[in-house]
């Protein structure tokens, strides 16, 4: 087991240069088990929000000022650390090629942007895929003994190993646009060219294939790409107030090429009565029925 404990997030740079050491030929990369994650957990033990940054993001995401934190903000400052996990342990797979496919984030209470919390984050749950392995990681946030926060990012390490005929013959999901519900939320707007730049002083996430045409295609992409995180905290803020304990659950689905328009579908969420009702929304291309993606509210039960 490899934990580590930081008194507070590590900063953008030291994280950026760990990654740029990481893809250097130096050590012996063959002797990382390609079958397994490391035993690795890391902490901050008193995590102090920085109201500086927590207003620019709700202000790129379009979350109200109300003196509580976005759902989607812990997932973000998570990153930092998964970033270093990725570097200083013995992680299996190449960074720059993960594609970040699932995101779901459980808000217990409201968390009011003063509190003081720890935040940990672990691997878990390495799998097989029809294009590769992917894997999570999950993300605890406690105040005091009590979690009030957690988050699992699902990620996607693609293999040049071909599918089976097994995996071939299985159908595809297919994705329909809903019809809008006039009661819910259709807004359409358009995704800048340099949102993935100023996202990314934001979040912390300097990713090359979303911050200029030129460093995306070097990675396969023929411009650059939105950030997933930004895109669903965009549809929940454009979604207004949202429940005090609820489940946000999102898949990741085509990209977003910068600039482009698209349109949100969802349904009201006014509708979560019970923990039995659920409600949808997507994030589409405005010019055809291609998602970006797919997501669902859930009511928490009372007992938890």
């Amino acid at each position: 087991m490899s934990d580590k404990h930081f008194d507070a997030l590590p900063k953008a740079h030291t994280t950026y240069a760990n990654i740029i050491k990481s893809l250097l030929p130096i050590g012996d990369s063959s002797k990382v088990d390609k079958d397994a994650l490391p035993q690795a957990t890391y902490f901050v033990d008193n995590l102090h929000i920085d109201e500086s940054n927590l207003s620019d993001y709700r202000k790129i995401c379009g979350f109200a000022d109300n003196g509580k934190v976005p759902i989607t903000y812990f997932a973000v400052l998570s990153q930092a650390l998964q970033m270093n996990m990725m570097v200083k342990e013995a992680f299996p797979f190449t960074m720059l090629g993960l594609v970040h496919v699932d995101n779901s984030v459980t808000q217990y209470r409201p968390i009011g942007e003063r509190e003081t919390v720890n935040m940990s984050v672990a691997f878990a749950n390495l799998r097989d895929h029809t294009q590769g392995q992917q894997f999570d990681f999950v993300t605890t946030v406690k105040s005091q003994d009590d979690i009030i926060w957690e988050g699992t990012s699902t990620y996607l390490a693609r293999a040049k190993t071909a599918q089976t005929s097994s995996d071939k013959s299985k159908p595809r999901t297919v994705t329909v646009k809903p019809m809008v519900d006039e009661k819910g939320v259709h807004n359409v707007f358009e995704v800048p060219e340099d949102i993935g730049r100023r996202y990314a002083f934001v979040s912390g996430d300097f990713n090359l294939i979303h911050l200029h045409p030129l460093s995306a295609r070097a990675f396969g992409f023929p411009k650059a790409i939105a950030h997933g995180m930004w895109s669903k905290a965009k549809c929940l803020g454009l979604m207004g107030e949202l429940p005090d304990a609820c489940t946000v659950n999102v898949a990741f689905k085509l990209p977003i090429f910068l600039p482009s328009e698209v349109e949100l579908i969802a349904e009201p969420v006014s509708k979560l009565e019970s923990i039995e009702d659920s409600c949808h929304f997507g994030l589409y291309s405005a010019k055809n029925d291609k998602p970006h993606l797919i997501g669902m509210i859930k009511l928490l039960s009372n007992n938890k």
